[in-house]
């Protein structure tokens, strides 16, 4: 069911459109249809959105435009756009399983009741869509995880997950950009860096893109872990 967006207050500088209580691709997809739209044809004191999974962060000027002003271009725009019109990329990510990334692969197989090459093909199997980039630089968020993978998230945080470590937590996987405490449940990591301050676009992945996990062996990650560390580029999207 379609549903209306809605304006709220995120303090003096900022507003929040909302168009649902809920994590849904459908959804997800209209919130990044009004980010493209202002990033393309930006309405006069807006500085900067943030796509979320359910609705778009605004933050403006109030010297150049009043909040009550910017509302209703904001609805007018979000009534509009129901698509993405940016051209987004599937990145297809080198993973490698188990190792000293892959903290829970044995323990999830043996809770889901599979063996670990089955957990592995089920959890390589999907296309993500990235709902969000959010709670560290470049911290890429996952939607479209089996259902039967679900998991909840471990009662106590690991102190120290390192970068590029991939996991699930609930119905989401995710992609670790830096490295932090976490309770996510990790399968195993790739070479990838998701977030690089020295990079012309320090964040790789943005929101609306999609993902792919190709199983590695630990020589090729090796070979890649190398090929990153000396600045080589080792994965370009294909563009959509």
């Amino acid at each position: 069911m379609t549903t209306a967006p809605r304006i709220l207050p995120a303090g003096d500088q900022a507003l929040t459109v909302e168009f649902a209580d809920r994590i849904d691709d459908a959804i997800n997809q209209r919130v990044i249809a009004l980010a493209d739209s202002l990033e393309q044809s930006p309405i006069p004191g807006l500085l900067e959105c943030v796509p979320t999974y359910r609705s778009l962060l605004v933050l403006y000027d109030p010297e150049v435009t009043r909040g009550r002003d910017l509302s209703a271009a904001l609805l007018e725009r979000a009534r509009a756009q129901t698509r993405a019109t940016t051209i987004h990329r599937l990145w297809r990510v080198p993973m490698v399983f188990g190792g000293a990334a892959g903290l829970d692969l044995e323990t999830l197989a043996a809770d889901k009741g599979l063996s670990v090459a089955n957990l592995i093909a089920a959890f390589t199997a999907p296309e993500y869509r990235v709902h969000m980039i959010g709670f560290a630089p470049g911290f890429a968020y996952l939607g479209g995880l089996p259902e039967a993978l679900h998991t909840p998230r471990l009662p106590k945080p690991r102190q120290r997950v390192e970068a590029g470590a991939i996991g699930i937590g609930g119905q989401q996987a995710n992609i670790n950009s830096v490295p932090g405490p976490s309770g996510w449940r990790f399968l195993g990591r790739t070479p990838l860096r998701l977030f690089d301050p020295e990079r012309a676009e320090p964040f790789l992945m943005r929101a609306g893109d999609r993902v792919r996990f190709e199983p590695i062996d630990i020589a090729t990650a090796e070979r890649l872990d190398a090929a990153v560390a000396a600045g080589t580029t080792i994965v370009e999207p294909d563009i959509r």
